[in-house]
């Protein structure tokens, strides 16, 4: 945990642009602005899926801002998403900075018979950030599943 006694004000707005920069992210995601989520990585932007949390290797590795529109599309299956940030730690160094956030992601769909479900899921995102012309962006992002949960869920 770091100790801040003082930050400086260059901290203190960096620190809340890369918090806004994950809370964009979310609202992106659940707005189906595929377009508004790839404009915030970087045009190299490495995005690794690891569907378990415990696997060495990842489930998908995307690199590249284009390549993300199939992932972020994906939502598009589901009736309905709200995805919650909650705790998160930001290392900073300079234009670089490196974090961990946490999501519980919650997906409403409906399945061939009609029955409706929600799938709950335990994310962690390990981050790395980088400042372009003052502005945060991704530059590697690990999507990293901890745990879901699908149940039948009514209206």
């Amino acid at each position: 945990m770091a100790s801040h006694t003082e930050i400086s004000p260059g901290e203190a707005a960096d620190r809340l642009a890369i918090r806004e920069l994950i809370d964009a992210y979310a609202h992106c995601a659940d707005r189906r602005d595929a377009k508004g989520q790839m404009s915030l990585f970087t045009e190299d932007t490495r995005f690794l899926v690891f569907m378990d949390a415990t696997a060495v290797e990842p489930t998908q590795t995307l690199r590249g801002r284009e390549s993300l529109a199939p992932v972020f599309d994906n939502l598009n299956t589901y009736r309905a998403t709200t995805h919650f940030n909650g705790q998160s730690t930001v290392t900073l160094d300079g234009d670089r900075a490196t974090g961990e956030s946490y999501c519980l992601a919650h997906h409403i769909g409906v399945d061939e018979s009609g029955q409706r479900t929600l799938m709950i899921a335990s994310i962690r995102y390990l981050d790395q950030f980088t400042k372009q012309g003052g502005d945060w962006y991704f530059a590697e992002r690990r999507l990293m599943v901890d745990w879901t949960e699908t149940r039948p869920s009514t209206p």
